[in-house]
């Protein structure tokens, strides 16, 4: 089963935390996970697993969520790995082809950069139920009215994508095990009929993507939602572990902030 995106009830400090503290520490982990280097990985790395841990994800939860996006990160090292121009490290005979220093290095970076950013969103998702998102969203979103920015549809459309994640995934997992009971070769034989396996999943995908978002509008009308200002089940409030994670993450900031420098 698919676990990415997936909220999972518990009652530790990650759970408490109130939403708007989370997806802020959400972006700025995503800018320093852009701009990581050196030691700093290290950090942000022992930073995300100790969030998983006070969170108290289990290990195989955390690693069921980040199943289905390895084989991106896989694709994403060999991608640079071969095709970014640099110092040879040795050849490779009968392709035309070879293996760098750079590509090397940069293959580990934006494979890293890749799944920790997927960490931090697959932690956010699981701590988080989606009103409690919405809510935080929608409050973090709350100066862009003075913009005329339609704050509560944006809130409404990131909390429906996040939830729609994992049915993806499902779907994906069910149309590729359909394919394989075919014949396709999605799983073994040789790499290049492995890609063209792959790619022919993508319009299926997209097929179904686009039937169960007509179905999703349908059954919203059905039941008479309409845009605008809404009122929430659950009032989000600012305390003293909220001010606790603040001061953590402002330090880690620091730190990274100030080793640039």
């Amino acid at each position: 089963m698919i676990s990415f995106g997936q909220y999972r009830n518990g009652n530790s400090f990650g759970h408490r935390l109130d939403a708007r503290v989370k997806i802020l520490a959400m972006v700025i982990l995503s800018i320093l996970i852009f701009q990581a280097r050196g030691w700093e990985i290290y950090l942000l790395s022992a930073f995300l697993c100790a969030v998983c841990f006070i969170s108290r994800l289990k290990f195989s939860a955390v690693r069921e969520a980040l199943r289905p996006l390895v084989l991106f990160a896989v694709l994403l090292f060999v991608m640079h790995l071969f095709f970014t121009d640099g110092t040879p490290l040795f050849p490779i005979p009968y392709l035309p082809v070879q293996i760098t220093g750079e590509g090397l290095f940069r293959g580990l970076l934006i494979s890293w950069q890749f799944l920790a950013l997927a960490l931090s969103g697959a932690i956010l998702t699981m701590t988080t139920s989606p009103s409690d998102l919405v809510c935080g969203l929608e409050s973090l979103l709350r100066p862009l009215r003075l913009i005329r920015v339609p704050v509560s549809d944006i809130a409404v459309m990131v909390s429906m994508a996040l939830r729609f994640v994992p049915t993806l995934l499902e779907e994906y997992d069910r149309i590729k095990t359909a394919q394989m009971a075919r014949g396709a070769e999605v799983e073994t034989g040789r790499l290049d009929r492995r890609m063209k396996s792959l790619a022919a999943l993508l319009f299926p995908l997209m097929v179904s993507a686009l039937r169960r978002a007509d179905d999703l509008a349908e059954a919203m009308e059905a039941r008479g939602y309409a845009r605008g200002p809404r009122t929430t089940m659950h009032q989000l409030s600012f305390g003293r572990e909220e001010a606790t994670a603040l001061i953590v993450l402002g330090i880690l900031l620091s730190l990274v902030v100030l080793s640039k420098y």
